[in-house]
């Protein structure tokens, strides 16, 4: 009968410590960071500098936590009822089941949205290219004519045209009336900057205008005005607010300028420096007349006293001419000269190249020659004859004949050998004797030994 019933599943009882520590691992997997917009309420901020508060929007409510690590580097003082925009964890606190965030980063909702806004457009219009510097246009630095893009009534049409008045008068403005603060600020920034343009009245194009607010400047962030300002054919600088405010019109144009007088500074020649350049050229430009004027009067002077009456002139030229004829005679007389003597000379080498002379040249040399021949000959002999007598002399002093002149004999074997020892020769050998003056033909009677 039990086995009719079907076997309960066997069941896992959770402990509330490890309910609390599951859930908590659970929430910090999902959500590790996050983001989330809501208003400071029940804000405690013991000594510790933890700060503990509750984040809540018109329905619901969430415990939040920011431990003093994070919470030191913020740049507001957070209060009960402002709205921020927070990063964090979520997790629960296990001993008492308390569900919350945990708060690394903190700020206020408005401006960070706004920030958030700028990061974006400006990464995104970069990783395009437009604030590459190879595709900015180069400024004019002294414009005939500058066209400004700003409100008609703002405090940056008056600057520009103060600074202007006082640097440079002769500059011409053309004034592209716009909004630069609200909704329709946006498209209204972009017609001024298309007519200006389309009227290519201009030299250069300043769009700004005054200080303000994040809030009050955000038309100049606007995508629509980047492209704008891209798009202008005309050289573009950039003059919004304060010199710390940075847009993105400051980044897609040519050129920032801090502020938009200083838009018209750069922009605009000093004429107090350019008066005093001219003043400096027109004292340059009189000395170099003044000394060109002299050089010239000089140079008069000369002529003038080179200036002579037209018969003195005939008489010298009449001088020179005598001068140059007589040149011409003795140039003549010379060559004739020269001639003269090259002919000679001509002859006389003619003369010595006749074949009677070089046969009776040569016939001397050979005479000449003869002569030394058979001294030369006669020489040589005699030397060969003392040479010869020498050599005789030193053979007769090492020959044998004189060796045996002097008593001295040769005797040999039967085979025509020296002897030098009693012991090549035995008893009956016959031996040979060769004396100064004959030969002695011997038998060995007996031999003795050498000592």
């Amino acid at each position: 009968m039990n086995e009719d019933i079907p076997a309960l599943p066997q069941r896992h009882v959770f402990s509330v410590s490890e309910l609390n520590n599951s859930v908590k691992r659970l929430l910090e997997h999902q959500f590790p960071a996050i983001w989330l917009e809501a208003e400071i309420s029940n804000l405690v901020q013991p000594r510790s500098g933890h700060l503990y508060l509750t984040l809540k929007d018109d329905q619901s409510q969430l415990r939040s936590a920011m431990f003093r690590g994070n919470n030191i580097r913020l740049p507001f003082q957070p209060k009960d009822g402002m709205q921020v925009l927070v990063r964090g964890r979520l997790s629960l606190f296990a001993p008492r089941g308390d569900y919350q965030l945990i708060i690394d980063h903190m700020e206020e909702a408005g401006l960070g949205a706004l920030q958030r806004a700028f990061e974006q457009l400006k990464a995104k219009l970069g990783a395009e290219g437009l604030f590459e510097a190879d595709r900015k246009q180069p400024v004019p630095t002294r414009p005939r004519r500058i066209g400004v893009v700003t409100s008609a009534t703002g405090a940056a049409i008056h600057d520009i045209l103060s600074v202007l008045k006082r640097r440079f008068p002769l500059t011409e403005v053309v004034l592209y009336p716009s909004l630069v603060q609200g909704r329709e600020a946006v498209n209204a920034l972009c017609q001024a900057i298309a007519a200006a343009n389309r009227r290519n009245e201009c030299d250069v194009l300043i769009v700004g205008r005054g200080g303000g607010s994040l809030e009050d400047l955000w038309c100049f962030n606007d995508e629509q005005v980047a492209r704008a300002i891209t798009a202008s054919k005309l050289p573009v600088v950039s003059a919004v607010g304060h010199e710390t405010d940075f847009t993105i019109a400051d980044f897609v144009a040519d050129v920032r300028a801090p502020t938009p007088s200083a838009a018209a500074e750069l922009l605009s020649a000093d004429g107090r420096e350019l008066l005093d350049k001219l003043s400096g050229f027109q004292t340059w430009l009189t000395e170099h007349l003044r000394r060109r004027l002299m050089e010239q009067q000089q140079t008069l002077d000369w002529l003038s006293r080179q200036l002579k009456h037209p018969g003195k002139r005939l008489q010298e030229h009449s001088r020179r001419l005598e001068e140059l004829e007589w040149r011409l005679r003795q140039s003549i007389q010379r060559t004739l000269q020269l001639q003269q003597n090259q002919l000679h000379s001509a002859r006389i080498r003619l003369h010595n190249q006749s074949p009677g002379m070089q046969i009776n040249t040569l016939a001397k040399d050979i005479a000449q020659l003869e002569a030394r021949l058979k001294r030369g000959f006669s020489q040589h002999a005699g030397n060969r004859s003392t040479q010869l007598q020498h050599l005789a002399q030193r053979l007769n002093t090492v020959s044998p004949l004189a060796t045996l002149s002097r008593g001295y004999s040769i005797t040999k074997t039967r085979e025509n050998t020296i002897l030098r020892s009693s012991d090549q020769v035995q008893r009956g050998d016959t031996i040979r004797t060769q004396l100064h003056q004959g030969a002695l033909i011997c038998t060995v009677e007996q031999t003795e030994k050498p000592q």
